[in-house]
């Protein structure tokens, strides 16, 4: 049986010159304001440009390697990285699969599930597989995995290491906050579990770094800039607290994000590092996921989980 895993995630310009192009894919075809076009463009030169598909395309051809090597006789995998909003589009992925695939797999890049907040990725891939006209083709989508044992431990690998290059009197006492992508409090009030979710992630992996609980704290980062009011507590609420306390030093660890991408290397890397800074404390993050043979070993019990 030959089977195809579709990684699907957000997509990003592969030029500072594609930004607008890329924008209005995101809004759904309408332009983006020049003023969001500029904003935009000037993360993306502070970043050097978003390296989240180029490490997409790392992290399936490990997880094809992974699952092959393993496979029973008679299954043979192929993996591609496939995107909503840039190339490689997730229709493409599926029409080059369609050749020769019996059953197409997909995993969102996120492993906290929301129906609402996800439905983008399934109709887009449901339609894809839909479009090719195979009805022999079947299809399944990986939904929740948030705490996968091998996913939990690929997150506490990083916690340790990052708190491990800290002089040892910091790291036993350094605040690590688990964060994640912010979103308008209207969203959550019809999909509270999607942030159950995400603390739960947190909570595991605190547990496993060892963490007491008045060592960590969940929060958000990457609010938007609308008048609407969007989760908290927000990173950057939180450092003039942490000052007061008489903290010197934060560790955030992103809980979501399984590749560095512009929420990682701007929002995180550039302005909660401004934001601690600003009131005096010294700022670290923890290492992304993207190619971590502990994150490749649990996407491939995702894709066993689904076969």
């Amino acid at each position: 049986m030959k089977v195809g895993v579709i990684l699907m995630t957000y997509g990003s310009p592969q030029t500072i010159a594609d930004v607008p192009q890329y924008l209005k894919n995101v809004y759904g075809g309408k332009d983006a304001t020049e003023e969001n076009i500029k904003e935009f463009q000037r993360r993306y030169k502070l970043i050097g440009g978003s390296p989240l598909i180029q490490i997409t395309k790392k992290q399936a051809a490990a997880l094809e390697k992974a699952l092959n090597k393993n496979a029973k006789e008679d299954r043979q995998f192929t993996v591609a990285a496939g995107m909503r909003f840039s190339a490689p589009f997730i229709r493409d992925v599926v029409k080059e699969f369609a050749k020769d695939t019996e059953l197409i797999i997909g995993i969102i890049m996120s492993p906290q599930y929301s129906p609402i907040i996800m439905r983008g990725y399934l109709k887009e891939l449901t339609v894809a597989v839909e479009s090719v006209n195979r009805k022999n083709l079947k299809l399944k989508i990986a939904t929740d995995w948030h705490l996968q044992t091998y996913f939990i431990q690929a997150l506490t690998e990083k916690v340790q290491k990052a708190l491990h290059q800290m002089p040892k009197n910091i790291r036993e006492t350094v605040p690590v906050l688990f964060s994640a992508h912010s979103m308008p409090k209207r969203v959550i009030e019809k999909e509270p579990n999607y942030i159950n979710d995400l603390k739960e992630t947190a909570a595991a992996v605190a547990k496993q770094v060892g963490l007491p609980k008045n060592r960590w704290l969940f929060c958000y980062q990457s609010a938007g800039h609308t008048p609407e009011p969007w989760l908290k507590p927000d990173f950057e609420d939180i450092m003039p607290e942490l000052r007061k306390k008489g903290q010197t030093h934060v560790l955030i660890a992103p809980v979501q994000f399984l590749a560095d991408h512009l929420e990682i290397l701007y929002d995180v890397g550039i302005a909660a590092k401004e934001q601690a800074e600003e009131n005096g404390i010294t700022f670290a993050r923890t290492e992304s996921l993207n190619t971590s043979p502990l994150f490749i070993r649990a996407l491939v019990s995702v894709v066993e989980d689904y076969l």
